[in-house]
Order: structure tokens, then sequence, then C-alpha cells
């Protein structure tokens, strides 16, 4: 099994051991060079902050971010799945996971970013400013969509089960073939009256604890029908939706108990 999640904007401004390296992320032989052309628009364009806020969509509070961006060949790496924060990345709460629940995520979780592909949660990257729609044609020759759809499109996908917690912007930018087994979750909540509605903040909260709920338990699974299995183990309501690759996980954080 493995699990994909999006990035988060948010991330970490410091922290790590060592210099950030390119070349030690996982799937640098397949993704490496495009990973370059995009690190070096980023740069370029981060020389220029009139630009760089229509391309990253920046206010003029977050000017400072482009720094970031201007010191990605010296930053310090530190792993993706602390480098980013968030609703998302808190709810798995990485700091306060045993060392197996850690290594499991170190085993099972893989991160798309918009700079770096798709990389680790063990991978070592620094803080940066960029995401799934920034603008960066002029320098990449294409959207950054088409830019990254090209370099997967011959990617050799893991033999496993995947389980694809990715936003639809980040799926787009490398979208699972057919060839793999995969699953991805539609996330409602459960209201008071037993009804369901559809989520924003919660949906990423629902997705965090998941991943910790996955880490803890040591889940060995390879395959939908196991995911479910072990879901169902779990107390989790999901249910298959006919649709392929989908189904819906009802979750009931963030609801507000009748007083």
């Amino acid at each position: 099994m493995r699990v994909l999640l999006p990035p988060s904007e948010s991330k970490r401004p410091d922290g790590g051991n060592a210099i950030f390296r390119a070349e030690n992320l996982l799937f640098q032989a397949d993704l490496g060079e495009t990973r370059k052309r995009v690190l070096d628009a980023v740069v370029a364009v981060s020389g220029d902050t009139e630009r760089a806020q229509k391309a990253f969509k920046l206010g003029a509070k977050a000017t400072g971010e482009l720094q970031h961006n201007l010191r990605l060949s010296d930053a310090q790496g530190l792993a993706a799945i602390e480098r980013y924060v968030g609703v998302l990345f808190d709810e798995i709460e990485i700091d306060e996971l045993d060392e197996a629940s850690r290594g499991w995520i170190a085993d099972h979780v893989f991160i798309q970013s918009a700079l770096f592909g798709l990389v680790s949660a063990s991978d070592e990257i620094p803080p940066y400013r960029l995401s799934a729609s920034s603008r960066l044609t002029d320098e990449l020759g294409a959207t950054l969509k088409k830019t990254w759809l090209e370099a997967f499109a011959d990617f050799e996908w893991p033999e496993a089960f995947m389980l694809d917690l990715r936003s639809k912007d980040y799926a787009a930018l490398a979208p699972i073939p057919d060839t793999v087994e995969w699953l991805t979750l539609d996330i409602v909540q459960r209201t008071e009256d037993g009804g369901v509605r559809a989520l924003n903040h919660f949906n990423k909260r629902a997705k965090g604890d998941l991943v910790k709920r996955l880490a803890r338990s040591q889940a060995t699974i390879t395959s939908q029908a196991e995911f479910l299995a072990w879901a169902n183990d779990e107390g989790l309501e999901i249910t298959e939706t006919g649709e392929p690759h989908h189904a819906t996980l009802v979750t009931t954080l963030g609801v507000v108990a009748a007083r």
C-alpha cells in the first residue's frame, strides 16, 4: 500500500540537519530533469518581486516567502512529513507518533509537490513557495500542469495499492494509470440529524486522521478490499460509491454535539 497526499502551502521555515540536495530525492532518475527545470524557473521568477507576486499569487505581506525560493540551493532539508504544516499534517501529529508509526509513514506515504513532483514522506526538502496553480509558463514553455504530466507520462508507479488522498489540482499533475489498483476518497461529514454534507476544512482533518490511524495500526494492505476491511475494523464508515476508484468516508470530526 502507498498513500498519496497533497502538499501544504504552509511549511516550517526552519529545521533540518543538512543542506538540501535534489539528487537525494526519491524517483530522481525519473523526475530529476523536470525538478531542475521547475526549480530553475522558480528561482528566476522569485528574483522579480512584482512578477513573482502574480506568478505565485502572493499578497504584499507574503512577499518575504520569496526568500525561501531564492535560497533553495543552500537551504536545510527537513523530512517532507515534518516540513509541511497545516490542517492535514497537523492532524497526523508526526511529532507525537512512536518510532514504529513514523517508520510506517516513511515507508508508505508519498506527497505530491508542485516543485519536486512525487516525494517520499521521509525525503528531506527545503521551505519554498509554489502551488499547482502557480504560473511559470514563460520559463517552462508550458503550464506547470503540462510540465508535470509530461514528466509522469512514462513514470513507473510502485506495484502497490494506492490510496489517493490528493486534492484534485495535485492529482491532475500525476494521474494514476488504470494499470495500478487505486482508490480515492470523497469526504463527507455526518450531521446531528443523521444526514451528511460535503466538507472543506474538516476534509483535511479527516485525511490526516486516516493516515495517523494507518500508521498506528501498522497496516499491511494490498488491495481495495483489504483497505475497506481494515477501515471497518477501525470503526470507520467508508462505503463504495459504484464509481470506479471512488469511495466515501463519512467522518464525525468537527460535529458539534447537541446541547
